[in-house]
């Protein structure tokens, strides 16, 4: 799997904003097959920074209900990664 397929993008909450600022930390969706280590080596070849630590959590789509017709949105999985000290990543750079 390549770099770019790993990660498909920020994630970017109330929570998530709170924890770059005061941990340090960056929440980003990943690919569903990808693991620890490769989310590592994508995230630092991608944003030219040091990982120190990743975590990993599957999330489970919600059921849906419009009338009658029930849905079920897609599973998926997101990782916050730890950052070590002094490294930053800015996905919104200038708004």
């Amino acid at each position: 799997m390549k770099q770019y397929d790993i990660i498909r993008g920020p994630l970017v909450t109330e929570k998530t904003t709170l924890q770059k600022e005061l941990n340090n930390q960056v929440t980003i969706k990943v690919d569903k097959r990808a693991n620890r280590v490769e989310i590592k080596d994508a995230v630092e070849k991608s944003f030219n920074t040091k990982v120190k630590q990743v975590r990993t959590i599957q999330v489970k789509g919600k059921v849906k209900q419009r009338g009658r017709i029930i849905g079920k949105r897609p599973d998926w999985k997101k990782a916050i990664i730890t950052l070590m000290p002094g490294q930053r990543i800015d996905f919104f750079e200038g708004v």
